[in-house]
């Protein structure tokens, strides 16, 4: 029991910290369509596969597309009083309010319960001891994230973008929104970056070269890396296989493994500047 609490009965004020969690990683973009839950499960599995324990949270409810793109449709177990045990896979334990509402039928929920299901989803599941919890938070700025930052405390938020202005100009919403809500900002990284000719292994820029990069400096963020468009990421997502399992001496897995060690590095660069109360100057 934390002294600061005098009152026992009070409500709590503020996030409360998950028992045995050591990091809360949001992933969030400011659009739908730069592959964000495919980066989400790649970097939860990479985590797994270089020996940490991950938890992973689809906080995404309108499109939970994590129990596709890692092949399971194992439901969650109930267990004693309302308590939530996760599905495992590949090494990961698993949430999603796809494995609670099987079919497509869409949900169509509103602010308050979208509250409560995200705290349900952090406060009764038992996630045991996690090194990192990695949340995937659903497409633009919304009530989702802000919920979430209510609820625990987010060692740090992922930015995902893509190199076409448009998507650049909706990360900055996104960085704008962690930044007021006082979320440590791990960096930025940029998906569909480049594409790798596969005949004569040449990289391709089919958009602006090294908008990600840029963004990141304007506001001072660390770039994670950039992660080209490949057709085996994808299909890794479609197949419920994610390409990372094939191992870090894959070439189409290495760049995100080059971005689960950046994620690392910063998790470690937050915690050091005193538990992330500290704003970085980079």
């Amino acid at each position: 029991m934390s002294h600061s609490h005098s009152h026992p009965h009070a409500e709590p004020q503020g996030p409360q910290p998950l028992p045995g969690v050591n990091a809360i990683i949001t992933v969030g973009s400011g659009k739908g369509g730069v592959g964000k839950t495919t980066l989400s499960v790649n970097l939860a599995v990479a985590l797994a596969r270089m020996g940490h324990k991950v938890g992973l949270l689809d906080a995404d409810v309108y499109g939970p597309n994590v129990p596709l793109m890692l092949g399971t449709q194992e439901a969650p177990q109930v267990i004693g009083e309302n308590r939530i045990l996760p599905a495992e896979r590949y090494g990961l334990r698993v949430i999603s309010v796809g494995l609670l509402n099987p079919g497509d039928k869409p949900l169509v929920w509103r602010g308050p319960m979208l509250h409560s299901i995200i705290r349900q989803f952090i406060s009764q599941v038992e996630w045991g001891a996690l090194d990192y919890l990695i949340v995937d938070l659903p497409p633009g700025t919304g009530d989702v994230a802000i919920s979430l930052i209510q609820t625990v405390p987010v060692t740090g938020a992922i930015v995902v973008t893509t190199p076409s202005d448009v998507s650049l100009q909706d990360a900055r919403k996104a960085i704008e929104m962690f930044k007021q809500v006082k979320v440590d900002i791990l960096g930025l990284v940029e998906n569909m970056s480049f594409f790798v000719c596969p005949h004569c292994n040449h990289e391709i820029d089919i958009f602006s070269k090294g908008g990600g990069e840029h963004t990141a400096r304007q506001f001072s963020l660390p770039f994670l890396g950039r992660i080209e468009l490949d057709p085996d990421i994808r299909k890794g997502g479609d197949s419920g296989h994610p390409i990372v399992l094939e191992g870090e001496s894959n070439p189409h897995a290495k760049s995100i493994f080059a971005f689960a060690r950046e994620v690392e590095k910063r998790v470690k660069e937050i915690r050091e500047a005193d538990g992330g109360s500290v704003v970085e100057i980079s």
